[in-house]
């Protein structure tokens, strides 16, 4: 496995010939991780991953200082997961002044993490921008753990032409049902109890959801007195799957074990809050902070 920064990518890109393809990270390695990167191996002959702490996401109060940057446990992990190239290019190498020019992630990327992060698509999608540029990947695979990012980078390849094959990968969790991320390391014990409602609302939500969609299937969505039928069931269930959600959070809300940034369940491709009839995939979108640390998790649907 090779190491190295833009120069040595290019040389060593410059060599390699058969699919390559590529897993973006900001280093702070787990199982999920690597999980994308055997996905990546198994799409493609070479597999570059990326290591970089990208400021352009980061606002002014959030962590970029603390990120954890534990760059040789890092290493381990993506030998282990059989990677043949880790980009780890240094600050200034990205950025040798700060970019006047970025992509902008426009309307889909101001809404939800977008809105509590004001600007962190721009900065995504730039470095994404860059990546894809720099490597010039077959195929690269992102986690759908940050879904509004997939969606995202899937529309910017889409819009600006990338000859690049976009692969998701489900959220991996931990046995707790917590979604596995870099940033549970800073969860207090206390905490990460506190923030199982999040996986517990994303459960009650499917469950709704199933019940739904079994009554829905099975023709008694209401009495023939009424005229009520399957369609009225159907046209009550986006509502009724988010306050299912809201249901296991606003409690733990009040109890003050976490504070709930976001919960809304949206078109999958526009990121538009479910009409009442809607039918199609869906997702329900979750943020909340506990103890101070800022955690996401999503659940897919189709109606």
């Amino acid at each position: 496995m090779e190491v190295g920064g833009i120069q040595a990518l290019r040389r060593w890109r410059a060599e390699q010939s058969g699919r390559v393809g590529l897993v973006p990270t900001m280093g702070a390695l787990h199982s999920g991780h690597q999980a994308l990167m055997t996905r990546a191996r198994t799409e493609s002959d070479l597999v570059v991953a990326s290591i970089f702490v990208n400021p352009l996401q980061f606002g002014a109060d959030e962590d970029f200082v603390q990120y954890p940057r534990p760059i040789e446990a890092d290493l381990r992990k993506c030998e282990e997961a059989g990677v043949d190239f880790v980009f780890a290019p240094a600050l200034a190498e990205m950025y040798p002044s700060a970019p006047e020019v970025r992509v902008v992630a426009g309307r889909m990327g101001a809404v939800f993490e977008g809105a509590a992060r004001p600007g962190h698509f721009d900065g995504v999608l730039t470095v994404v921008a860059k990546l894809f540029t720099l490597i010039a990947p077959d195929v690269t695979v992102f986690g759908l753990k940050d879904i509004q990012q997939f969606v995202l980078v899937k529309r910017m390849i889409a819009d600006l032409n990338f000859d690049i094959e976009l692969i998701g990968l489900p959220v991996v969790r931990d046995a707790d049902g917590l979604a596995m991320s870099s940033r549970n390391s800073y969860l207090a014990p206390d905490d990460r109890a506190r923030a199982l409602a999040i996986p517990r609302a994303l459960t009650a939500a499917s469950e709704v959801a199933e019940r739904g969609r079994e009554t829905a299937e099975s023709g008694i969505g209401g009495s023939s007195d009424s005229g009520a039928g399957t369609s009225d069931v159907s046209a009550g269930l986006p509502a009724a799957v988010e306050a299912a959600a809201l249901a296991e959070l606003e409690p733990a809300a009040e109890r003050g074990d976490l504070e709930i940034v976001y919960c809304s369940l949206v078109e999958a491709a526009t990121l538009r809050p479910c009409p009442p009839d809607f039918t199609g995939p869906a997702l329900l979108l979750v943020s909340a902070t506990v103890g101070g640390t800022h955690l996401i998790d999503n659940l897919p649907l189709e109606f």
